[in-house]
Formats: structure tokens, C-alpha cells, sequence
């Protein structure tokens, strides 16, 4: 059976003006990415990886070529009708977790659910609960970010992320500012989701981190330059657990 197209890139292109002189950044992307697949990107720095996700997240237009996400073409959208897509079918979660510091962790992830005038108080607060749970964070609900440590406040974004039920999981280095034991707990709840059916996207710049993927590609110069499906898919789970014991020895 043939595997459903969530995302579908045409020759996308985007070029900026540096001091009056066109900067071209992306030179011309194609690509397919399936319902259910684990993506990372990979990619030096200025090779494009961060201009493409803010692409693919509806966070800026191409300047040419055609963007398809979830059936729905991106191009000439109005700002309202990004805002939307950004809110339903996308979550997203950043290197530096992009916490409110006085808020609990349960009002973090009530968040995006504020701007659904169909919801309501109660059923707000039943989902927040119940993506915290899903990112085993179900007895810090009321902890705010001083109080919990970098893996926690990046489970609560991951948390954040998933609230709204998106089709699209955009990551941007989430695990950047972490440890490596910490890095690997993280990249284990993302196959986790993934085995639950998120389409997972994931820009890293770690070939570690990269094997708990199915599928990279590396950009480089504006083009993809390797498109590879990773054939012996790593487990983070039993990373962590190695972990463990090199400090229970130590």
C-alpha cells in the first residue's frame, strides 16, 4: 500500500537581500515526506537547514516553488490562514524550550489551546494534562521552569507541541542545550511518538542523534545532498539505559 504524502516540496527556493544583493539560501528543494515518517535534518551551519523548517512550519514563504502540507497548498495564504495552520497542524518545539518562566507547567502547555474559542475551561485543562502525561511529566503539572531540569522544561515544549493533536512535529535542535544522557531520554520520547503515528521532522547537527531517525538528509550549498534511509534505526531507550550503568559503575 502506498504511503500518504504529508508534506510535498516543488523546486523550493528562498533567496534574502543582503546589503541590496540577492543571498540565495535554498536553491531549489524536492522532497516528500510520508505520513508517519521520522525525518531529521542534517547540515553545516548556513547550509539552509533552519531556513527550510521555518518554511516547512509556515513561519516564512519560499520565494518560489510550490509547498504542500497535509493536502493544502501553502502558497498565498493570507497571515490568517498561516496563523491557523501553525496552530492545527503543526507543533513545534525549539532548542531553548521558550518557556513562560512564572507559569506552571501545565499553563505552558494550556497555551495554544487559548487561542480555540470552541473549548472550553475544563476540557483546556484535561488535554494539557494528558500531553503531560504522555511525556511522563504527569506529577510536575504545577512546577515552573526554575523548578525543573533542562530534560523536564524540554518535555513540557515537547508536551506544548503535541496539545492541539498536529499532523507535523517540527524540532529545531531540540536537544542542543542538553546533555547527552538527557539527549537521548529526549530522543527516546520522540520514537516513542513516532510509534504512535506523529510525523516527526527533526533538524540536528549530531550524527548521533541523527540514527534514531528513519530517514535524513543532509543540505548542503542549498541542496540536498544525500537522501538516506537509515536501515538499523538506533535505540535511544537502550542508549539511556547504557548510560545508567556507566553511572552506576562510576
Amino acid at each position: 500500500m502506498e504511503a500518504n504524502k504529508i508534506i510535498t516540496l516543488n523546486e523550493i527556493r528562498k533567496e534574502f537581500l543582503m546589503a541590496g544583493e540577492p543571498l540565495k539560501v535554498l536553491k531549489g528543494i524536492s522532497l516528500d515526506i510520508n505520513e508517519g515518517e521520522f525525518l531529521t535534518i542534517m547540515g553545516a551551519s548556513g547550509s539552509g537547514k533552519s531556513t527550510l523548517l521555518n518554511i516547512l512550519g509556515c513561519l516564512d514563504q519560499a520565494t518560489s516553488g510550490a509547498y504542500e502540507l497535509d493536502g493544502e497548498l501553502i502558497k498565498n495564504m493570507t497571515k490568517n490562514e498561516l496563523a491557523e495552520i501553525r496552530n492545527s497542524k503543526i507543533g513545534f518545539v525549539f532548542q531553548s524550550y521558550n518557556l513562560l518562566p512564572r507559569t506552571s507547567a501545565l499553563e505552558n502547555v494550556e497555551l495554544p489551546l487559548l487561542y480555540k474559542n470552541s473549548l472550553g475551561t475544563k476540557e483546556i485543562r484535561e488535554r494539557a494534562v494528558e500531553a503531560l502525561d504522555m511525556v511522563g511529566l504527569s506529577d510536575r503539572l504545577d512546577h515552573t521552569p526554575s523548578q525543573l531540569s533542562g530534560g523536564q522544561q524540554q518535555r513540557v515544549a515537547i508536551a506544548r507541541s503535541l496539545v492541539n493533536d498536529p499532523r507535523v512535529i517540527l524540532a529545531d535542535e531540540a536537544t542542543g542545550n542538553l546533555d547527552t544522557k538527557t539527549s537521548y531520554e529526549v530522543m527516546s520520547l520522540f520514537q516513542k511518538l513516532n510509534k504512535q503515528g506523529k510525523t516527526i521532522v527533526f533538524i540536528t547537527h549530531e550524527p548521533d542523534i541523527a540514527l534514531f531517525s528513519s530517514r535524513t538528509i543532509t543540505l548542503r550549498d542549498g541542496y540536498i545532498s544525500k537522501d538516506e534511509i537509515n536501515t538499523a534505526v538506533g535505540s535511544a531507550e537502550k542508549e539511556v539505559e547504557n548510560y545508567s550503568r556507566k553511572e552506576v559503575l562510576t
